[in-house]
């Protein structure tokens, strides 16, 4: 079986969940039998080529990769705004460079699957299709529209919140058209999978959560700083900005005054220099910036926290955080996606009170955050080994096709 999976952005190295989720699956359908080519866009954010992927990665996948200039441009959203009905968003990721890669790819190569990473590859669906007679998947990260929405609804300044309604309903749009140009549907969880089929796809879906490969993991570290706490992800990602700001408005004073001498650390990339200014304002707050291997700085520090009150889909931190035996406190939102047990597998706390609460608890009783931790690790091993997934996946796909063969 061929697939051909095409991406908004190079997913090397794997540092945010796009880019782990992305780069997992290919190695996974490999391990399962597959023949993968991977077309992505090598963008200003995200500036890697194949070069940059280590020889053992390009000696399993077909790598090609293209720059497009994605820069938010004022003057090109102003232009959007009051001549276009199209999302900014996706018109960003249109490229003719990308455009002539995708059909000279499928001109010159026989794939039996086109998979494309999330909604932004949508400008080029008219295109593969008039190339291509196989099966159009698509890999749903998230519900893209739920993520504008949310961030909508907790805006105070009136303009962002009709201008980020605006963007939703945009984005919902484009993700109502695609569905309906799509054979297959591969969503993250069941609940995305719901809330997709409710924008109209009626078509063959199988959820497959992202998987974790399960030999990076090792065993869980038993020895790391306490009273500590941490947050790690995508710094110009606004969920995360305002995640964090939340939570050392509104949580972090009451762990303070029950723990003096707690310290809660800020990874991630991409930070501008006014947001760190102000995130070492706080008391008691590390900023620690883009950490070279995640699993080092995670398995240093002893609680994970998740405070997100927007965005959609599943948290690949938090599935990192599991399968290196994490103690996790977070949100429900950021929970979503993983079918964990509260209190179980992480904690699940939705105001400042229950948040701080739950991190004071822990941080005062380091067998809670062994337990929670060992349970997280198990459910992993349980539930989101990547092998196991994609193997899983490499079966319906060849289900559908055989289906689709016997058609003929």
């Amino acid at each position: 079986m061929r697939i051909l999976m095409l991406t908004n952005k190079v997913p090397f190295p794997p540092k945010d969940g796009g880019a782990f989720a992305t780069l997992n699956m290919a190695l996974g359908l490999v391990e399962s039998g597959a023949e993968v080519t991977l077309l992505a866009m090598s963008t200003p954010k995200h500036p890697t080529t194949e070069k940059d992927f280590p020889e053992s990665i390009r000696k399993q996948i077909k790598i090609h990769t293209v720059f497009v200039d994605t820069k938010i441009s004022p003057v090109k959203a102003l232009h959007n705004l009051i001549f276009s009905k199209h999302a900014y968003n996706a018109q960003r990721f249109i490229s003719k460079r990308f455009a002539s890669a995708l059909e000279n790819l499928l001109d010159e190569n026989s794939y039996d699957i086109v998979q494309l990473e999330g909604l932004y590859i949508y400008p080029y669906l008219n295109l593969i299709r008039k190339h291509f007679n196989g099966k159009v998947v698509l890999r749903a990260h998230n519900v893209e529209y739920e993520i504008w929405q949310r961030n909508a609804s907790i805006q105070t300044n009136r303009f962002k919140r009709w201008y980020f309604n605006h963007l939703a309903n945009r984005v919902k749009a484009a993700e109502v058209n695609l569905l309906k140009g799509i054979d297959l549907l591969v969503p993250i969880s069941l609940r995305d999978q719901q809330m997709l089929e409710q924008l109209g796809y009626c078509g063959a879906s199988f959820t497959s959560p992202t998987g974790y490969c399960l030999s990076e993991s090792g065993d869980m570290n038993k020895d790391f700083e306490m009273p500590s706490v941490f947050h790690l992800g995508g710094l110009d990602w606004i969920p995360n900005q305002e995640g964090i700001f939340w939570f050392l408005d509104n949580c972090w004073p009451h762990v303070l005054s029950s723990v003096p001498d707690a310290k809660f650390y800020v990874a991630g990339r991409n930070a501008n220099q006014d947001l760190i200014t102000k995130i070492n304002g706080y008391q008691n707050v590390v900023f620690i910036g883009e950490v070279e291997d995640s699993a080092k700085f995670m398995r240093s520090k002893a609680i994970m926290v998740v405070p997100l009150l927007s965005g959609s889909g599943m948290r690949i931190k938090i599935v990192e955080g599991m399968a290196l035996g994490k103690a996790i406190v977070s949100t429900s939102i950021g929970a979503e996606g993983i079918d964990i047990e509260n209190d179980k597998h992480l904690i699940v706390a939705d105001t400042p009170y229950l948040m701080a609460k739950s991190i004071v608890k822990l941080l005062i009783n380091k067998k809670e955050i062994l337990r929670i931790g060992k349970n997280a690790q198990e459910f992993v091993v349980q539930n989101l080994d990547n092998a196991i997934l994609t193997g899983n996946l490499t079966s319906f796909y060849k289900q559908s096709l055989n289906e689709s063969n016997s058609l003929i």
